[in-house]
């Protein structure tokens, strides 16, 4: 009797373990996605998607200055030829080098449509600063393109948000 009862504990193990097989084989599958960002007293860094088969594109914001700057790696050339730049102190009315800013910077994903025939990439990335109390979403043109070009645009802002009353410091 103790070998019968045995034997079915294992059945149903087995049964359990094959029955889970199949439901994980036909469950939806997400993808799993990764945007790195990090910062420093003085900067902050990180990437954005750009679009389907594409890198992703780097940017860097100088706390100091309020200087962005963005770069797309070619995958064929190895090489960076998309660039862009603003000064997005004025977009957070902060003032000119040397001011108190306090940003953060973090990607996200917008899909937004192209306006203008200007291809814009399917990631945006969000500007937060403390002082002034808002937070500005940034959206970007790119280019594919084996040789390096001026710089293809500029980091457009297009929306924006105050979630706190601006300070003075």
């Amino acid at each position: 009797m103790a070998t019968r009862l045995k034997d079915q504990r294992l059945a149903w193990l087995v049964c359990g373990f094959l029955a889970g097989l199949c439901v994980a084989y036909i469950w939806p599958h997400e993808q799993a996605y990764a945007v790195a960002t990090d910062r420093d007293q003085r900067f902050a860094i990180c990437t954005v998607e750009v679009g389907l088969a594409s890198p992703e594109a780097i940017f860097v914001l100088d706390f100091l200055t309020g200087r962005l700057h963005g770069a797309l790696l070619n995958p064929q050339s190895a090489t960076f030829t998309n660039f862009w730049a603003r000064n997005i102190a004025g977009d957070f009315q902060v003032a000119g080098e040397g001011a108190k800013a306090q940003y953060t910077m973090i990607p996200g994903v917008g899909n937004l449509n192209s306006a203008r025939g200007v291809q814009t990439a399917s990631g945006l990335l969000y500007i937060g600063e403390l002082t002034s109390g808002k937070v500005v979403a940034y959206r970007f043109p790119f280019r594919i393109q084996r040789n390096p070009l001026p710089e293809v645009g500029t980091v457009e802002p297009f929306a924006f948000f105050p979630f706190r009353e601006a300070t003075q410091e």
